[in-house]
């Protein structure tokens, strides 16, 4: 999160800072960047995007580009995550890993393939506020003298496009055919006429693209896709969206403190597939022995929220803390995640959460809280 002592004179603003502030968007300071937070109300980016299409700036998260052979056996030692299997035009969700295992940040990484030199080559977008940090730290453990690293990050538009009818409004824009492109797929293409990269990834819970392309394209695809009907979203729904998908945001439900198999990322985590990797041992004694809490789903009764910060509590003590919560558009109750000892982690344990000074029932329930095309 950006300080919030800080104005709107420090604060960067993406290439598409105009077009948010034609639109009237409320803007907030988020990762050190003015941002949208809402255009036309939460409630209504956040239905448009369950049931047709919304567009999202995304343009302050990290954009690097490295290039090198022997590149993905480098990352490898990076992340918990057997990259070795990826195929050109495929990506890994993954973290960067702490020697404590706790987790340095969430990224994704898309392997372009070999060229003829077999050099290898991929596209790696990570969280806004730890860009510099990771970019340190990519740097720190590579080997410059064979991976070429390119940050993009102030020289790129990154535009999500989400939604079931997220194709429709996007592939007559672009010159590949979209379809054939799976969950995790990606694809380098042109974008009115002008080159783009292309990946079937997102952080809503819905079908959807994300776009990388020069900002005066960028700015064209923008207003293209508004006047086609695409609804604009903030920071907002995006945030309201993760969570019914009980996808983590990094620096509320996951940061330095907290592995991969605490946070229910255990996914993510290939400790039989590949060697060894910063991090390794401690999770490798975590399996072994069990961790001692685990990041958990939370239903609340009535319409209590159960917010950030917030106590979770059993029989009067305390237990737990919420990392993230709202109430649910889609679902119109409220849920939240939170960790608890792993004892008190099984769905249907019944716990207490401090709201203002008061305690409601809560009980733990299955992840994600929302699946597509599932609305009960």
């Amino acid at each position: 999160m950006a300080n919030q002592q800080q104005t709107a004179e420090t604060l960067a603003r993406t290439p598409l800072y105009q077009q948010g502030v034609e639109l009237q968007a409320r803007f907030t300071s988020f990762g050190g960047w003015e941002m949208p937070v809402q255009y036309s109300g939460i409630t209504r980016e956040h239905e448009a995007v369950r049931n047709a299409a919304g567009m999202f700036d995304i343009s302050h998260m990290g954009k690097f580009t490295l290039q090198g052979k022997n590149l993905i056996s480098q990352l490898q030692s990076l992340v918990p995550s057997d990259l070795s299997k990826l195929q050109p035009s495929q990506a890994q969700y993954t973290v960067l890993l702490n020697p404590q295992g706790g987790i340095i940040d969430d990224i994704i990484v898309y392997y372009q393939g070999e060229d003829a030199t077999e050099s290898q080559q991929v596209v790696i977008i990570v969280n806004a506020a730890t860009t510099d940090k990771d970019k340190a730290w990519l740097l720190q453990h590579l080997d410059q003298n064979e991976v070429q690293f390119q940050d993009l990050s102030r020289e790129k538009v990154l535009i999500a496009v989400q939604g079931p009818k997220a194709i429709n409004y996007l592939q007559p824009l672009v010159k590949d055919d979209l379809q054939p492109i799976k969950a995790f797929g990606h694809l380098q293409t042109t974008i009115l006429g002008k080159p783009a990269f292309i990946a079937r990834t997102g952080y809503t819970g819905e079908d959807g693209f994300e776009v990388l392309l020069d900002p005066d394209v960028g700015i064209e695809l923008w207003r293209n896709l508004n006047d086609a009907g695409v609804i604009p979203c903030g920071l907002g729904a995006r945030d309201t969206l993760r969570l019914e998908a009980a996808m983590a945001l990094y620096g509320q439900d996951i940061d330095d403190t907290t592995t991969p198999l605490e946070a229910g990322l255990a996914w993510l985590v290939h400790l039989d597939t590949k060697g060894d990797f910063i991090g390794r041992a401690v999770l490798e004694q975590q399996k072994a022995a069990g961790v001692q809490r685990r990041l958990v789903g939370l239903r609340t009764q009535g319409r209590n929220i159960a917010r950030h910060g917030y106590q979770i509590l059993v029989d009067g003590k305390v237990v737990g803390e919420v990392t993230s919560g709202t109430l649910s558009p889609t679902l119109g109750y409220p849920v939240a995640l939170a960790y608890v000892p792993t004892q008190l982690s099984k769905v249907g344990q019944q716990l207490d959460v401090e709201i203002r000074g008061k305690t409601y029932p809560a009980n733990i329930v299955k992840r994600p809280f929302y699946k597509r095309g599932n609305r009960a």
